[in-house]
């Protein structure tokens, strides 16, 4: 089904000439949204009982081009497998010409009041799989290329105050890749390297594809470590595994490739000065 249709680009939107990162998160969460609403088991409704809707636990995605002020973005949801309690998503982001803009497939659970994933009601899943499609889609991070000792790890800490939480007071799935910029971004400066020096006809360390797993919330005034491990730098990607701690505890293991974009969205690759910072 189609969640948003021909959705205008707007100027907040933007992180330079091209959408934030955020914006995928954003336009997946309104069209979860949408989708729960068709099945008559609505976000409103959960939130009213203390439950947390359609929380991701293992998303994939894969940004083909990135949309620039002149894009519409309309996205198309197509549930793949419906359990007792899970619900996998695949979410194709497409522009005006119907091209691709980014694919991701994603499983949520609704967490209940007391922990552990809800039951989705049996006329729900009826729902739902009047709406389950074939879709088979190859996202994510690949796993080729070095991965070794020679490329640096670094570590932030951030505390989890009222901007970064959902109503229910844990933090906000998209605030984590959030996290996971700013610390590269900061790793950078410390080796040197302003992004805004760097950014021009071309783009870098944008997200491009990401695997993550969410094995439990992180709360309200939690101090949230975010480990960065690089483990493949090619003038294509800059391949980093996440994890993120509270109280020494993993809450999401997480494999993100950045990758470097023309100012037209256009996949590029880096260059020397980009990838500096990298080196021995």
């Amino acid at each position: 089904m189609r969640t948003i249709d021909d959705h205008q680009v707007r100027f907040g939107e933007l992180a330079g000439p091209l959408v934030h990162g955020a914006m995928f998160f954003d336009w997946q969460l309104i069209s979860t949204q949408e989708l729960a609403a068709a099945v008559e088991y609505p976000f409103p409704y959960l939130v009213e009982n203390d439950a947390i809707p359609y929380a991701p636990v293992g998303l994939d995605t894969t940004v083909h081009r990135y949309p620039t002020f002149d894009d519409t973005v309309s996205v198309e949801v197509t549930p793949t497998r419906v359990g007792d309690s899970s619900l996998e998503l695949v979410y194709e982001m497409i522009d005006k010409d119907g091209e691709a803009l980014s694919t991701a497939q994603m499983t949520h659970v609704t967490i209940a009041p007391e922990g552990g994933a809800l039951p989705i009601p049996e006329e729900t899943q009826t729902l739902i799989k009047n709406l389950v499609g074939d879709k088979s889609v190859a996202v994510g991070p690949s796993r080729d290329g070095d991965t070794g000792s020679q490329y640096p790890t670094f570590e932030e800490t951030f505390q989890i105050h009222s901007p970064y939480i959902e109503g229910s007071e844990l933090a906000y799935f998209e605030e984590y890749p959030r996290f996971a910029g700013i610390a590269l971004e900061r790793y950078l400066a410390a080796q040197g390297v302003q992004l805004s020096d760097l950014a021009g006809d071309r783009q870098p360390f944008r997200l491009r594809d990401w695997h993550w797993e969410f094995k439990s919330p992180v709360r309200y005034d939690s101090l949230l470590s975010v480990e960065c491990d690089v483990q493949a730098v090619t003038e294509d990607t800059v391949r980093v595994a996440h994890t993120f701690r509270t109280d020494g505890e993993v809450r999401i293991e997480g494999l993100t490739e950045y990758g470097c974009f023309t100012s037209e969205g256009e996949p590029s690759t880096f260059t020397d000065a980009m990838l500096s910072p990298f080196e021995n």
